[in-house]
């Protein structure tokens, strides 16, 4: 199988595929391969957290030009994967001179597809581009093309537990993944000081309880495959939970505006978090550390993309405030306005080069000591 993820994130979605048991795992470029048999594509599709898609390929073949793929499509045995009372939708990517339009594909394998069950059966299953009942990957590499069924669906970072969304809300699984770059464990107090829609907060407290990534989520496309197995489904779901862990420390979002409080508050109810989750009216630069102990701060302030503000000024206050008031504190966030950096005023330990849908950015840390350490990090870059 093919696990599909974000640029940055192959070797943390490599090691969640080892932890879960997949074997001859391969990291490629935003993706990683591996083996399991059906229960362990149910599991990995309930439980990773950086996964976007799993794709299950069910054929191969070199290809020549439109018609080769025609035929090679039409000679294949349908009958396992689809029948007449099936929907189906073809996605298709190209990378080749001999194929350049993907839509093009798609018609060409959805043609083979419906003559194969005209010629079989006197009719033919219909495509429903929404919410197919069988999704179809054509993937073309120069003369290389694969055939592959989807058996997510919707793309992965669609949880289920979010209702409400702010301005500029992040993915999901931008968001864990990010969490796991940070190399937040759950075994610390953990703060989002600029929460909007409560995403960080959410995923931080799922991967801190171990609670599987897409257990609110309504459903996936395995389910109405025609071998899917209802009862071996139940059984990885109810282990997967049964591996749910306790967490001892508090996980504390803060927001200035109102709506995304409550917004946050909605999506941590939907969730079923709200015991591990508290989240306060509160504006970050007026702010200091309330906790005893280590704090693992994560957050994804404005770049300027969206919203109109003075970005000398905001990130000078994100320095300031973490200098003054946040000692004991490993702070992360994101940010694809990169020149604003600077003027942040604290020299990171890490950057890590990331993707915000089509913005590249950078993951920073800023690690502010408690005591006399503190000064050696107030150093501008």
């Amino acid at each position: 199988m093919l696990a599909k993820t974000m640029y940055g994130f192959e070797d943390i979605l490599a090691k969640e595929l080892q932890v879960l048991g997949a074997s001859d795992i391969v990291t490629g470029t935003r993706n990683v391969t591996f083996e399991g048999d059906t229960g362990f594509m149910y599991k990995a599709n309930l439980c990773l957290r950086t996964a976007i898609k799993i794709i299950k390929p069910i054929h191969a073949f070199t290809v020549g030009n439109e018609d080769d793929l025609y035929r090679k499509i039409h000679k294949m045995d349908w009958a396992p994967y689809l029948s007449l009372d099936h929907t189906f939708a073809i996605d298709a990517t190209v990378h080749s001179d001999q194929f350049t339009h993907s839509l093009y594909v798609s018609q060409k394998t959805k043609d083979a597809i419906v003559d194969q069950f005209r010629q079989t059966h006197g009719k033919r299953p219909n495509v429903d581009i929404k919410d197919p009942d069988m999704r179809i990957n054509v993937h073309i590499h120069r003369d290389q093309c694969t055939i592959s069924l989807d058996s997510s669906g919707a793309s992965l970072h669609h949880r289920g537990y979010r209702t409400a969304t702010n301005i500029a809300p992040i993915n999901e699984v931008l968001a864990s993944g990010l969490l796991l770059l940070s190399g937040w464990d759950g075994q610390c107090d953990f703060l989002d000081p600029m929460c909007g829609s409560g995403t960080f907060l959410t995923e931080a407290a799922m991967i801190a309880c171990n609670i599987p990534a897409n257990i609110n989520r309504k459903g996936f496309a395995f389910q109405k495959w025609p071998d899917f197995d209802a009862p071996l489904y139940d059984t990885i779901v109810q282990a997967s939970l049964k591996r749910a862990k306790d967490f001892h420390h508090k996980i504390i979002g803060y927001d200035k505006a109102p709506s995304a409080v409550r917004k946050a508050q909605d999506n941590v109810e939907e969730a079923n978090l709200a015991e591990w989750i508290v989240i306060e009216r509160k504006n970050f630069f007026k702010s200091e550390k309330t906790t005893q102990g280590p704090l693992h701060m994560v957050f994804n302030p404005p770049y300027g993309e969206r919203l109109s503000l003075d970005m000398e000024e905001f990130y000078k206050g994100i320095g300031d405030t973490l200098k003054q008031g946040y000692p004991g504190t490993h702070a992360w966030f994101i940010t694809s306005n990169l020149p604003a950096l600077k003027f942040v005023g604290l020299r990171p330990s890490r950057k890590i080069k990331v993707y915000n849908s089509h913005l590249e950015s950078r993951l920073v840390h800023y690690e502010m000591y408690e005591g006399s350490k503190k000064s050696k990090f107030q150093t501008p870059e």
